[in-house]
């Protein structure tokens, strides 16, 4: 790998807008009525600084927040795991879901990720390993998570993905890691959301989750081991990269896409942008943030491919206000300016990056 020399950096900056917010979502079920719905209490002051500040888009998606507050509570910096930002395709009808990668996370910080067989009570599975001291990763129902009080809880059924820390048995409650924030349940939600409340337990048609189990085999590197070894992540990552352009094969479909949104509900729309506008500006802005953590520790890449990154974060977020207002008026824009753009933003990050760490 050629290695770019020493030079001082700065991180780009987008303007701060707020993202819509969405989860993925399923059929709605018929529920029980519940008590007064219990407090999520969030620890706001102990965020990363990548859900702080002036950010175009303050969180990416379920698995990916999940991951940067752990790895912050863990003592870890996410920013030099960011690499796989540079993998993301178009994929037909979205953009690939950003994911930190496993094997990224075992190399850099010592923190393996298994999935956890689930054959017993999913409590109980939860309780042994969070006995040990590790962390369980599993797909709920946002309906029972009283953090997502503004989209889901007790409105909607949809597919999110927790970090489970902490949990009380016999006080039926639980402290978790969702999205951006650290929050508790209790109560009736501690008994839906682990299938105890008696219209769950024993049904053969509720299946069990997927789940994982977090631990932390030895040391995670620091300083220039972890920037290097960062960086050859990145290289390889890099040779990976999609043959062609994402944002030209985006441009492709976008018509069609548009046409689909203004004949669909306003749900489709919200979901529409999660997938696309979001996953794709997201993960950009991500990064622009990891470019500029290497040229803080000493790798020559120009401040341009920060700010290119950067571009397609905020230009993704004005494409989903056009989007809207075209649905408001019912008259197609195909933002073919913003399109533009992004293709030319593209190029202008990713060809000189891959030459950089060829």
């Amino acid at each position: 790998m050629n290695t770019p020399s020493p030079a001082e950096a700065v991180g780009a900056q987008g303007a701060a807008v707020a993202p819509v917010a969405s989860v993925e979502s399923i059929e709605p079920v018929a529920v029980p009525a519940f008590e007064a719905a219990p407090r999520a209490l969030a620890r706001e002051a102990d965020r990363h600084a990548l859900h702080q500040g002036e950010r175009v888009w303050l969180e990416t998606n379920c698995y990916v927040d999940l991951w940067i507050e752990l790895l912050h509570d863990f003592g870890l910096d996410p920013r030099a795991a960011l690499g796989f930002t540079v993998l993301q395709a178009f994929e037909g009808d979205q953009f690939t879901f950003p994911k930190f990668l496993l094997d990224d996370l075992a190399t850099l910080y010592g923190v393996q990720a298994q999935e956890l067989a689930i054959y017993d009570t999913l409590e109980r599975q939860v309780q042994e390993q969070t006995r040990r001291g590790h962390v369980v990763i599993v797909e709920v129902d946002a309906f029972y998570l009283p953090d997502t009080r503004a989209t889901s809880y007790r409105q909607t059924h949809s597919k999110t993905t927790i970090g489970i820390k902490r949990i009380d048995t016999g006080a039926r409650q639980m402290e978790y890691f969702h999205n951006a924030g650290y929050f508790t349940l209790s109560g009736e939600d501690y008994d839906y959301l682990f299938r105890l409340a008696s219209e769950l337990a024993g049904n053969p048609h509720v299946l069990f989750p997927y789940a994982e189990f977090v631990k932390r085999n030895r040391p995670a590197l620091s300083d220039a081991s972890l920037a290097d070894a960062s960086a050859s992540l990145l290289a390889m990552h890099l040779s990976r990269r999609p043959n062609s352009n994402p944002i030209g094969e985006w441009r492709a479909a976008f018509k069609e896409h548009v046409h689909a949104v203004l004949n669909r509900d306003v749900s489709y729309f919200h979901l529409y942008s999660f997938n696309v506008m979001r996953q794709l500006g997201a993960n950009f802005e991500l990064l622009s943030t990891y470019l500029g953590w290497l040229r803080e520790r000493g790798f020559d890449i120009p401040d341009s491919l920060a700010k290119d990154a950067q571009h397609i974060a905020s230009e993704s977020m004005v494409m989903q206000f056009r989007l809207a207002r075209a649905r408001m008026r019912a008259r197609p824009d195909f933002c073919d300016d913003c399109l533009d753009g992004l293709e030319a933003s593209y190029e202008r990050v990713m060809t000189p990056l891959a030459a950089l760490f060829s």
